[in-house]
């Protein structure tokens, strides 16, 4: 049986992540959402999108990416919440049967404006 590998990401706030004004976080927020448009839009991100009703109030989202761990790591880090210290990412590589999954092409939100 052949197999499709992807990486998920999880976004992790940081122990030692820096506080935000409301005003700052809400900006950090919308350029890192156009960092994951702008992924999608050249087929590295897949599917992306916050966890919710987690009790682990550390884990803010899950990302799947094309790729391996090692492949995707320096663009998912170029990430501004996480260059700003604010969050890391822990990658996983994962694989399903052939198939088993497909991903369309949409639009990403490029800000909380447009969500």
């Amino acid at each position: 049986m052949d197999f499709d590998r992807f990486t998920i990401g999880l976004l992790i706030l940081r122990a030692d992540a820096p506080k935000l004004s409301e005003q700052e976080e809400n900006a950090l927020q919308d350029v890192h959402m156009a960092h994951l448009a702008k992924l999608h839009d050249e087929g590295i991100l897949l599917a992306a999108g916050p966890l919710l009703g987690s009790s682990d109030r550390d884990l803010r989202g899950l990302e799947i990416y094309k790729g391996t761990p090692e492949q995707v790591k320096p663009t998912a880090d170029q990430d501004p919440g996480v260059q700003a210290g604010r969050y890391t990412h822990r990658f996983l590589p994962w694989m399903v049967p052939e198939g088993a999954l497909s991903f369309a092409h949409t639009r990403f939100p490029r800000s909380m404006a447009e969500v």
